[in-house]
């Protein structure tokens, strides 16, 4: 077996190599859809170069139904070949980034607008500039969206505020951070002289939160049986723009963000959780050695961030 400008040649013929991503993709997901998604390609494409694979094998190496796809037995057989194949193939390029310096390819990264803001874009300025063959997709949203698109496979991997339910079957959290649970306030509301506040002093004054289906909206309702929310906001920055213009007490983590919105003082609730931030991937994910190295410096910054309110996670 010999790998020249993208294809392995075995059997006396050549393989690409992105067609078997794309078979082991469909695979692993039992979606033909599911594997698009993860692959970055439309799901007419991923199909036609299955097909096309199949050709080059003279095997049929799915059989398809309403409920997704299933390798064949011939395609059962073929998995760990396969498999074998794009991981000497990501080796080869392995080698070669590690040797030029330079990582390239697309990293697909889910996010909260909170660790979009302080752990993501950091990063992704970082290795633009030691890196710029890397482009990115950033995806924006609740976390509990987030982690159905790293199931999905349309996301590399997520930065999310840690969910208050277990994971799904075949998804896996790894603690990043914790940062305590308080309310933001103008500087002239009656509360914002005290060091630190209780549920209890909230159960009175208007809430602004993040919207419903988060883990902050969650948190608050858990703890407050029936809090006035009057807006549900989609950002952080939204939630603190909206308390500096008097709408009410704001209820998020301790993350140093928004720094250019003033007269608005951050509060502590004594009686609350810490709130924990996770990196969330598939289980059975193999990563790119882009997406590796975007891991390794988000790791890196979340330490980073630990000199100030937050608190690493072991």
């Amino acid at each position: 077996m010999a790998f020249t400008g993208g294809r392995f040649f075995l059997y006396g013929g050549a393989v690409r190599v992105e067609r078997a991503r794309y078979f082991l993709a469909a695979v692993e997901t039992g979606s033909l859809r599911a594997a698009a998604g993860r692959c970055g390609v439309s799901q007419p494409t991923l199909g036609q170069q299955i097909a096309l694979l199949e050709e080059e094998l003279d095997v049929v190496l799915l059989t398809r139904s309403r409920h997704g796809v299933r390798p064949t037995p011939a395609g059962q057989a073929l998995i760990e070949p396969l498999r074998r194949l794009v991981e000497a193939e990501e080796a080869v390029r392995e080698s070669a980034m590690q040797s030029s310096g330079s990582y390239r390819g697309r990293v697909q990264i889910g996010g909260v607008t909170v660790t979009v803001e302080t752990i993501i874009a950091p990063v992704v300025g970082r290795l633009r500039r030691d890196h710029p063959g890397l482009r990115f997709t950033v995806r924006e949203g609740a976390s509990s969206a987030i982690e159905t698109a790293v199931l999905d496979g349309a996301l590399d991997f997520g930065v999310i505020t840690t969910p208050l339910t277990p994971p799904a079957p075949g998804l896996r959290r790894i603690p990043l951070i914790s940062a305590p649970l308080g309310a933001y306030a103008r500087t002239d509301h009656p509360l914002a002289g005290r060091d630190q506040i209780h549920w209890r002093d909230l159960e009175t004054w208007p809430i602004v939160t993040m919207r419903a289906g988060t883990v902050l909206w969650e948190t608050l309702h858990r703890h407050v049986a029936a809090p006035d929310v009057v807006v549900q906001a989609m950002s952080a920055r939204t939630v603190k723009v909206m308390v500096g213009q008097g709408v009410g007490l704001g209820i998020l983590a301790g993350f140093d963000t928004s720094a250019d919105i003033t007269d608005v003082v951050w509060l502590p609730l004594s009686d609350a959780p810490p709130v924990q931030l996770c990196l969330t991937q598939r289980q059975d994910s193999r990563p790119s050695p882009s997406a590796l190295i975007v891991q390794r410096l988000i790791r890196t910054r979340a330490g980073e961030l630990a000199g100030g309110r937050a608190s690493p996670v072991s």
